[in-house]
């Protein structure tokens, strides 16, 4: 399957410049050959291309199904790393495995504190091709951690595992179904105050398992397990 992105493909019948390049110029496919477009909102079209053009590849839609959206939500709010590779692979991994938002927050601790957001935008759209799926993360912009404590979802975690008290862990606390937002501090994790404010909103406190986990480990890790606590 080759499987392309067209947010507005009932109304615009054309691939992106860069979509159409990859299209005509790297797979080498021509008139009259079938491609799967999806508007990363659930509803995959076969169509069939119409003109083979590098900068404007047409195509016609010639069937349209709908894939329903699973039961439960997967929202992962992360200090973005020092090394943008790393959130960026964090992305690109996250999405593989199936979520639905992210949002970056800066944190008392955080080292990076500007994130190309347009950048792991096209992370996400190329993750969501490879991986076969139609609906396409939404990527919130970088945001103060006191406003990353305001959103809203069903259950709420903080991933933090505490020196001198016990911490419960994630894979026996989580609950299946709804929306799930996970907080993952920064390389220096989150302050005690940080801590404190996020319990004071509701955030229960959680392990991810006895051993300290790198940012991105640790966010892939609960995307994870929130889809294995939502498989039985």
């Amino acid at each position: 399957m080759h499987l392309f992105y067209q947010p507005d493909a009932e109304s615009n019948s054309f691939l992106s410049e860069e979509e159409s390049r990859h299209c005509v110029k790297t797979l080498r496919l021509s008139k009259g050959a079938t491609i799967d477009v999806t508007d990363g909102n659930g509803k995959r079209h076969k169509c069939v291309i119409i003109t083979a053009d590098p900068r404007r590849c047409t195509f016609r839609i010639v069937e349209t199904e709908f894939e329903p959206p699973r039961p439960y939500r997967i929202h992962l709010a992360v200090a973005p790393t020092k090394n943008s590779d790393r959130i960026e692979w964090l992305v690109e991994k996250a999405v593989e495995f199936g979520i639905d938002q992210f949002s970056f927050f800066i944190g008392q601790h955080s080292e990076r504190r500007m994130l190309k957001t347009d950048r792991l935008e096209k992370i996400a759209i190329a993750g969501m091709k490879q991986s076969l799926q139609f609906y396409k993360p939404v990527i919130n912009p970088l945001m103060e951690f006191e406003t990353a404590l305001t959103l809203s979802a069903d259950h709420r975690y903080i991933a933090h595992l505490p020196e001198n008290e016990p911490a419960a862990s994630f894979f026996k606390t989580a609950q299946p179904g709804g929306t799930t937002l996970m907080l993952v501090g920064p390389e220096g994790d989150f302050s005690a105050n940080e801590i404190v404010q996020a319990v004071e909103k509701g955030f229960k406190m959680v392990t991810l398992g006895s051993t300290r986990l790198r940012t991105e480990t640790a966010a892939l890790a609960a995307c994870h397990t929130i889809h294995l606590i939502n498989a039985g």
